[in-house]
């Protein structure tokens, strides 16, 4: 592991030549947060994450979805936004499909199409998804049923994600104070 900024970088862009897709998605992170002793960059960010697009990655979609959404880098367009999710989404990212279903209800008012994209990303181990569709079934919007289907869906996901190195990993990652989320 490098011990310094520098040497992180380093390592990083020696991937970036040789087009790996995630370490050009890390790179474009670093230029949109201003991180690993780079400049704030969020134009340069967005292209890194365009570029890792191409080369495969999913995370850049998302983010890509996300900067469109913000108006960051980009000039803000939510129609662009929702097709970086749905791109993201047919390739399993569940932040994605869950995007879609808010932008369903917030832009488009189909709750019904909302609820489908909950469920499926609920489904994947998506929890605020569940959340979401529980506060759907509260207002009267989505079925008991629906929301009976999340919430098996995602127990049934997050059992199958459970093991003794995930837990290790876990726990390491916390006593450590590293964060596992994304984007």
């Amino acid at each position: 592991m490098p011990n310094n900024d520098a040497d992180a970088l380093a390592m990083v862009r020696a991937r970036v030549a040789k087009r790996d897709h995630e370490a050009i998605f890390f790179l474009g992170q670093q230029y949109f947060y201003g991180q690993l002793g780079l400049q704030k960059d969020m134009r340069k960010g967005v292209e890194l994450y365009t570029e890792a697009v191409y080369f495969g990655s999913v995370d850049a979609l998302f983010n890509l979805g996300l900067a469109y959404y913000k108006g960051e880098g980009v000039q803000k367009d939510v129609a662009k936004a929702a097709e970086f999710y749905e791109k993201a989404a047919m390739q399993g990212c569940p932040l994605s499909r869950h995007r879609l279903g808010c932008y369903e209800i917030k832009f488009r008012g189909n709750y019904d199409r909302a609820v489908r994209h909950f469920l499926i990303s609920a489904k994947m181990g998506h929890e605020e998804s569940v959340e979401t569709i529980k506060e759907m079934f509260k207002a009267g919007v989505a079925t008991k049923e629906q929301y009976a289907e999340a919430l098996k869906g995602y127990q049934d996901a997050a059992e199958e994600m459970k093991s003794h190195d995930r837990d290790e990993v876990s726990a390491l990652r916390k006593s450590c104070g590293v964060s596992s989320s994304v984007g």
